[in-house]
């Protein structure tokens, strides 16, 4: 079948010259014209078949033909929702002028609604006492005309603006002809290649021993070698836009001077993820709707006892400066187990190895704690006796889980990248200046602070972005200075102050390669071929 219409087609152009409209040929196993688009398609691979043999060009054309919505074959029979309007008004003589609430029991609400505004845009029909009147005697149908113009022919003698505007309209659809069988679509018009010949013998594709062997080589045609084709591009790994913001943020850290702190434990207990934090165990974010709990196993080790205790008295009854929640403590609320909602779980873990010292305990075998250090603004005075304290700065770049609703910025399981600086009288002025350094390393300047509400850090700010393809402010971040009440029980000095900060990782992510909505950065519907093209990020 292939070859017989290979041959239909070089006899043609053998006989004629060039084939204007493959519509017009007849193929073998059929009496008719091939203006059908099954019969098209299968004389576009005979085509291809001898256009990889030079022994033809062709070109594809396509017409484009319009139908009618049902919206658009209703006002083809019935006329347009203006014509509709103005045919029920009374003249203006008449003295008589109709309601708009009658006006819908008579043409319905839909005609009544669309078509008053176009019939007051067209000049048909006017205000007259509390009603409506004709202000023409006689109007023209032209959006009824055009439909039907359209429904017989596909297309407007009157040109594309007026098919743009009934496309507007919702009142006719583009549809390429070659899914219309009922109307001419794809053809072609061929013309003779540089190696045209009536024969379709095939050339020759390999030189094999036998060709060597036999001499026949000498007189058989090969197909001609293209050198210009391009090879089968190598698959490779791709790196996340995530991942890339990830690393770029880690080495702002690293060259600030900061250490990265053991993130890998998922799952933590109450205690460690709220209790140790000094939140309250009747705060709502440790209720089911915001935290994800374990059912097997739910229930964690017990944390070193007498911080466990300093930690829940400090809750029940106050102490360090505060007076304490003055409410119950629940052993079996500080034991749960849970996905983390926040790296400060592990920060915390962090603070009370880190003033083990400062209690007077003997380090582990290996066990470091002079991690990060600061600029040591507040010197000991020579002297005093050395409290064990040494300044830190620490920070994480890893999962968090929160039982939130999805939308366009907001995920169940994103990235949290948290820092900690621990150091003798910092205040919250270093806490800003800070974080406009840090900031402004990933290269977002336009930043707001707003004072907030934690129950582990006094004083407290949310940290504000500018997103320009939000074209709104979206919170990045949250940051404050841990309370009294959660680091004086770990046992470091009353003169020391830490700073913490959590920020999200997805939303500078967003920012930074203009993304408007989170589940086009992250999820099941994210194309690879996305991620293989996202550019590398240096902020």
């Amino acid at each position: 079948m292939a070859e017989s219409i290979q041959q239909l087609i070089l006899h043609s152009l053998d006989l004629h010259g060039e084939i204007s409209d493959t519509r017009n040929l007849t193929l073998p196993t059929s009496t008719a014209p091939a203006t059908d688009a099954e019969s098209q398609i299968t004389i576009l691979g005979a085509l291809n078949s001898l256009l990889s043999r030079e022994m033809i060009h062709y070109e594809s054309r396509e017409t484009i033909s319009h139908v009618l919505t049902p919206e658009g074959a209703q006002i083809a029979l019935h006329g347009s929702h203006e014509a509709r309007v103005w045919a029920a008004l009374p003249t203006r003589e008449a003295d008589t002028p109709l309601p708009p609430a009658d006006l819908k029991k008579i043409i319905g609400d839909e005609s009544a609604k669309v078509g008053q505004g176009r019939a007051f845009k067209n000049g048909w029909i006017a205000k007259h006492g509390n009603g409506l009147v004709k202000a023409v005697s006689s109007i023209e149908d032209a959006t009824q005309k055009e439909l039907r113009e359209v429904d017989t022919t596909g297309t407007l003698s009157s040109g594309e603006k007026n098919l743009a505007d009934l496309r507007k309209r919702k009142l006719i659809v583009q549809k390429s002809e070659l899914f219309a069988p009922d109307r001419k679509g794809q053809w072609f018009s061929v013309q003779k290649g540089p190696n045209f010949s009536t024969s379709t013998a095939k050339p020759e594709t390999d030189l094999t021993v036998d060709m060597l062997t036999t001499g026949a080589w000498k007189t058989a045609h090969f197909k001609k070698y293209n050198f210009e084709a391009e090879g089968i591009y190598p698959n490779g790994g791709a790196l996340h836009p995530l991942l890339k913001v990830r690393e770029e943020m880690r080495n702002i850290f690293l060259e600030m001077g900061f250490s990265e702190m053991p993130t890998s434990s998922f799952v933590e207990s109450g205690f460690w993820c709220f209790d140790a934090l000094f939140v309250p165990q009747q705060h709502p974010a440790r209720e089911l709707q915001d935290t994800f709990y374990l059912s097997d196993p739910a229930k964690s080790l017990s944390p070193p006892r007498d911080y466990y205790e300093r930690v829940s008295r400090v809750h029940v009854d106050g102490g360090y400066g505060s007076v304490g929640y003055r409410a119950p403590w629940s052993h079996a609320e500080s034991h749960k187990l849970l996905l983390r909602t926040h790296t400060t779980a592990s920060s915390t873990n962090m603070l009370y190895r880190l003033a083990a010292r400062c209690r007077g305990e003997a380090l582990k075998d290996g066990e470091v704690h002079d991690v990060g250090g600061t600029s040591g603004r507040v010197v000991r005075k020579d002297g005093l006796k050395d409290d064990g304290f040494r300044p830190a700065k620490l920070f994480s770049i890893d999962r968090v889980f929160r039982n939130e609703s999805m939308d366009a910025t907001h995920l169940a399981e994103f990235h949290q990248v948290e820092g900690v600086v621990a150091d003798r009288g910092l205040t919250l002025a270093d806490l800003i200046g800070f974080m406009r350094v840090f900031f402004k390393k990933m290269g977002i300047e336009n930043l707001r602070f707003k004072p907030a509400y934690n129950p582990y850090t006094e004083p407290s700010l949310e940290i504000f972005a500018f997103h320009p393809m939000l074209n709104k402010w979206v919170e990045v971040g949250n940051s404050g200075m841990f309370r009294p009440e959660m680091l004086e029980p770990m046992g470091f000095p009353k003169d020391v102050h830490v700073h913490g900060w959590g920020i999200g990782l997805e939303r500078p992510t967003m920012i930074r390669y203009g993304i408007n909505n989170i589940r086009a950065l992250v999820g099941h519907k994210v194309p690879i071929e996305s991620v293989e093209k996202s550019p590398a990020v240096h902020f």
